[in-house]
């Protein structure tokens, strides 16, 4: 049998690729460095071997799979190509994997794991499925239909797939270290469109998506009419959310979802509409009420007064969303935001919409912007976004406590960098 090495496997979409591998029967072992990281629990309870790095893990006969974050100078990919393993990067081999099945491509800016988790839950309360998310987490099932994978943008990599549907969240502008502008965004979603097989699902509400031309069908959702598939009659409940879903103009049924703000609707949209072009009846479809969500995606824990939340929003529109979720949810609390920039291009093309975004907060705390190996400072600082917002405060490690003030709050950090690391060092010293 084949042994699959996986350089890296501590990354999210490498650890949920290594666990796909292993519930499908394969060999996977994989390395990567000490320092721990929160996709590493579920590879441990698989009992997958996760190696120092060193050229010796490579050996003949092996499949070498490298995530993206690694160069090809690094010793054990120099070592795969010495020896003529058969080699891949990530995404080349998640391109190869999937032709088995009826493949799903989740893209778009944001929302893309939380819709893949999402569509994931619903499929896999009817179907044997696989699934790859990107926040770590993967299943393999020898006999899956289907194949439901988030497909990442950023340089280009989801050009490697031609899967069989595609949904599409939206197009903004991010990645400012490789993408130039909206433009350049929108020809690589106009690309990966184009290889799209069967059909794409896409929001109608998003101008970007509107302009995309397919060869394949396009199911648009949205809240605006026009829509294939539109949400109407938005409640939200003390568990939720609930809408009423109207096709082509008329009424389909009533769906709950445990998530409180418009995006949450929009993706659950979109599972809707992917899950009826596929057949499913609404009574399946109606699952999606017990998703329990994805890691780092509004990840909520309680310390006395304060409710504490995880997210991974890192540009102003996921942070403008995050705010709204949770004023939505906690309606009689104060908004306390808690946020580290995640690198210095995104930092500083987007300094006023980060600002504009955290002023909606009721108070603001900042963190050193968490930079990137790739990129120079160019002398950028956390006080360059401060001066930007409403009374702002940079928080330091060491002085987590201030935030126990925040009586009767929820306290959201937010970040793509190591903001976890405030978290821990406000919860050992919390005091409410």
């Amino acid at each position: 049998m084949t042994t699959y090495h996986f350089i890296g496997i501590k990354g999210t979409g490498m650890s949920a690729l290594a666990q796909i591998l292993y519930d499908s029967g394969e060999n996977v072992q994989g390395s990567d460095i000490e320092k721990r990281f929160f996709t590493q629990a579920a590879l441990e309870e698989k009992q997958i071997p996760i190696y120092p790095f060193t050229e010796d893990n490579i050996k003949e006969g092996f499949t070498v799979i490298a995530g993206n974050a690694f160069a090809d100078d690094h010793v054990e990919i120099v070592r795969a190509k010495e020896l003529g393993v058969t080699f891949y990067r990530y995404h080349e081999f998640l391109g190869e994997w999937l032709k088995q099945y009826t493949s799903i491509a989740v893209t778009g800016a944001h929302g893309k794991t939380s819709t893949t988790g999402l569509l994931a839950h619903v499929l896999d309360q009817t179907f044997p499925i696989s699934y790859l998310i990107g926040d770590g987490t993967g299943k393999g099932h020898v006999e899956s239909k289907y194949f439901v994978f988030e497909a990442c943008e950023y340089r280009r990599h989801f050009l490697n797939y031609k899967p069989d549907y595609a949904i599409m969240t939206n197009i903004d502008f991010d990645h400012p270290d490789y993408y130039s502008s909206i433009n350049d965004v929108f020809d690589a979603f106009q690309s990966m469109a184009d290889n799209v097989k069967r059909g794409i699902i896409a929001c109608g509400d998003d101008m970007e998506l509107q302009k995309i031309q397919a060869k394949v069908p396009v199911v648009y959702y949205g809240f605006q009419s026009g829509n294939d598939f539109q949400a109407q009659n938005v409640a939200e409940t003390d568990n939720g959310t609930t809408f009423d879903v109207f096709v082509r103009n008329t009424f389909y049924d009533t769906f709950h979802i445990p998530m409180y703000g418009n995006h949450h609707i929009l993706n659950a949209l979109s599972v809707i509409a992917m899950c009826h072009y596929e057949g499913l009846q609404a009574d399946s479809i109606k699952k999606i009420s017990t998703f329990e969500g994805v890691k780092r995606r509004f990840t909520e824990k309680t310390i006395g007064s304060q409710v504490i939340i995880d997210d991974y929003a890192h540009h102003p529109r996921e942070i403008s969303a995050t705010i709204e979720s949770a004023r939505k949810k906690y309606p009689n609390k104060n908004i306390v935001a808690i946020f580290q920039p995640h690198t210095f291009t995104r930092t500083k093309t987007f300094l006023q919409e980060f600002a504009d975004s955290l002023n909606a907060a009721d108070s603001v705390y900042l963190c050193d912007i968490f930079g990137s190996a790739r990129e120079q400072s160019g002398q950028l600082t956390i006080d360059d976004l401060q001066k930007r917002v409403d009374n702002s405060v940079i928080l330091e490690l060491d002085r987590t406590e201030i935030l126990s003030e925040h009586h009767d709050s929820v306290l959201i950090f937010m970040g793509a960098g190591d903001i976890q690391k405030f978290q821990k060092a406000y919860e050992a010293v919390a005091t409410i």
